[in-house]
């Protein structure tokens, strides 16, 4: 039985929805109001927070309807509207705002809009959309931001394919108690997190569950203050996909992509080529031709009608790098051994894959506000902990002016970067995986392949050119090939190599002509790895830090406790080095004249024994201006950064047909 002062509060909300209804000439849906009854007479409220529908199966739910979980929204607080029509096929879906301050809406074409707003008041929102391919029909739906921020905000609320692989997130305020954050789910099939035990945890993983028609999963967020318990809810709509054939070249769920131009002469066959679990044969040129064979001189129009994206602004980003950080036309060359670029939120890590011509690309080299950031997946990288158990680690870096040229931003701070700060990361990757393109479509084979081939056959029928590397300038340790398998394949390391002492890896590194731990991890990435740490220090003058270290183990490890036994800056100027750098650029982009920029590439500068890994940042002699500049860096946030692996790079195996 409900109190009469629940009864009397029903009766209050029930006046103020009346009135609200008279006033915006809006509809109210009789779920709201149900919620509204159920939540007050339970006394089920969340402090300065959202309340929500608690709903037990997605049958309990309204249709053919927008759905907004949460019934009270806060400043700051993520909001997600949600089309849910899950006995229909829905297609050409357009989200528009209508009013209110401006919102950008990331993911405009799916089922699921979730922003921010920064600003508290009334927006109204409009989607048109098709239902089983009749005739365009629309729906629009108002909401009041209060002017109450919550201390807990939980992101992002998207649209995913079963199976996808999903990551949600909370921003807490400071006053907050970390330690007190618990995830649970609230309604849809359950869920299995990659962490039985969520305590803590700002993040969570898990596999989207296996459904049938459109499924909604809803779970909640809370963390205390010591006085008061704060929530936040995120929505996650599952859409139906069919199974994944044994024979896929995508054996695990990839995202729903689309061409970034509509109107590419290659709209038909660039995502089934590149990025769909129904892919089990390799297209063939005439399908998707290089972009070296379609115009050997590339316009940036040229090749963003071989982009793929999950969202539009990864293009847009992309797009802007050709236009405004190409100056010397490197990238738009090296894109001629490809036949497309893949930007999607769940590609982690970066890769080029030759069964496909095309390079893949982790969205988070692109974003540049927190909103953008948001819609990328966090899963780490699968191979983190290879090699955990070895006795020593070779970490690396890229350095200008004695300073990290990277910027970090942590995921917990929602800031917004400028191009500028992803910049390095950004064409040291491009160099090195269009490295791999040019490696298996050198230039003197582009016009030799029938249009008629596979993708996949051509490249692996081509002359490589990592091949003559590894006969003319082979590297010599064996101990170093071995263990590249432990830390990179994740191969188990045996008794002796887990003996290892950072010393041991000096002696079998140091005398060898490899650049980096990563380049005996394959042939291809030997060749790569030559050109990349080349080109980044020709064109950019930043220099690549590589060293050999103990691996220290525990929490809250940073770049101080790394302590270095060996280490170079600028290792390619070695003089037994010199030659396979020359060796590698020289056919990976023939216009640089690699000859006459390695006369200019200085000898290394080793770092100091017993120091640590920041100590050894400033060892680069600097001018007088370079000074200046280094002090009014704000370097707070770069000094701890590490790389103890080059988990960067990653080279996917080839499928066998």
């Amino acid at each position: 039985m409900l109190s009469i002062l629940s009864i009397l509060s029903i009766l209050s909300i029930l006046s103020i929805l009346r009135s609200e209804m008279v006033f915006k000439n809006q509809r109210v849906s009789k779920l709201s109001i149900y919620s509204i009854i159920l939540i007050t007479g339970l006394g089920l409220t969340a402090c300065n927070g959202h309340s929500t529908k608690e709903i037990a199966a997605n049958g309990n739910l309204d249709i053919n309807k927008i759905i907004v979980i949460d019934t009270h929204l806060s400043n700051q607080q993520s909001v997600e509207l949600i089309l849910f029509y899950p006995n229909d096929k829905l297609s050409k879906i357009n989200w528009l705002q209508t009013a209110g301050e401006n919102i950008t809406l990331l993911a405009k074409n799916t089922k699921v809009i979730a922003f921010t707003p920064n600003t508290p008041g009334d927006y109204s929102f409009m989607v048109s959309f098709s239902v089983n391919g009749g005739a365009s029909q629309t729906l629009s739906q108002s909401i009041t931001i209060s002017e109450t921020a919550n201390k807990i905000a939980a992101r992002l609320s998207h649209a995913v394919l079963s199976d996808n692989k999903v990551s949600l997130r909370t921003t807490l305020s400071a006053s907050i108690v970390a330690s007190t954050l618990q995830w649970r789910q609230v309604s849809g099939p359950q869920v299995n997190f990659s962490e039985p035990n969520t305590q803590g945890n700002l993040t969570v993983y898990f596999n989207a569950p296996q459904v049938n028609k459109d499924t909604l999963l809803n779970f909640e967020v809370s963390a205390s203050d010591g006085e008061k318990t704060f929530t936040d809810h995120v929505a996650i709509l599952v859409e139906p996909a069919p199974a994944i054939a044994s024979n896929a070249y995508f054996d695990e769920r990839v995202a729903r992509t689309f061409p970034y131009n509509s109107n590419t002469p290659y709209a038909q066959s660039l995502v089934n080529c590149t990025y769909s679990n129904t892919l089990s044969s390799s297209c063939t040129l005439a399908n998707l031709p290089l972009l070296a064979q379609e115009n050997i001189s590339l316009s940036v129009n040229n090749i963003m009608d071989r982009v793929v994206v999950s969202h539009q602004w990864m293009g847009d980003r992309f797009k802007d790098f050709l236009v405004n950080n190409d100056d010397n036309n490197d990238f738009k060359r090296l894109l001629r051994a490809t036949t497309a670029i893949v930007i999607s939120y769940d590609i982690r890590p970066s890769f080029y894959w030759a069964a496909t011509g095309a390079i893949y690309l982790d969205a988070e080299n692109f974003w540049l506000t927190p909103q953008e950031r948001d819609t990328i997946n966090e899963a780490p990288d699968f191979r983190t902990h290879f090699g955990n158990d070895l006795q020593f680690s070779m970490p690396w870096r890229y350095v200008k002016d004695n300073q990290y040229a990277n910027r970090y931003f942590s995921k917990e701070q929602r800031v917004t970067r400028t191009s500028n700060d992803g910049f390095y990361r950004l064409a040291s990757l491009l160099y090195h995986e269009l490295a791999h393109a040019n490696d298996f479509f050198p230039s003197t084979e582009w016009f030799t392949h029938n249009e008629q081939t596979r993708i996949l056959d051509a490249a692996t029928n081509t002359s490589f050119e990592s091949d003559k590397l590894s006969i003319s300038l082979p590297l010599q340790s064996q101990k170093m090939r071995d263990l590249a398998q432990v830390s990179f394949s994740g191969e188990t390391a045996n008794t002796t190599q887990n003996s290892y002492q950072p010393v041991d890896i000096k002696a079998f590194f140091s005398p060898d002509t490899a650049n980096d731990f990563y380049a005996y991890s394959s042939l291809f990435e030997d060749y790569a790895m030559l050109f990349e740490e080349f080109m980044m220090q020709n064109r950019f003058q930043v220099f690549r830090d590589v060293a050999i270290t103990n691996n220290p183990t525990g929490d809250n490890i940073s770049a101080q406790d790394y302590i270095v036994t060996w280490g170079q800056r600028g290792r390619i100027g070695e003089e037994n080095i010199k030659p396979r750098v020359a060796f590698s650029a020289s056919r990976v982009l023939p216009e640089f004249d690699s000859n006459s920029a390695l006369t200019i590439v200085p000898k290394p500068i080793d770092m100091t024994e017993g120091k640590d890994w920041l100590e050894n940042l400033a060892i680069s002699p600097l001018s007088f201006s370079s000074i200046i500049k280094q002090r009014s860096l704000n370097i707070t946030t770069k000094q701890t950064q590490i790389a103890p692996v080059s988990y960067r790079y990653y080279q996917k195996t080839l499928p066998k047909h």
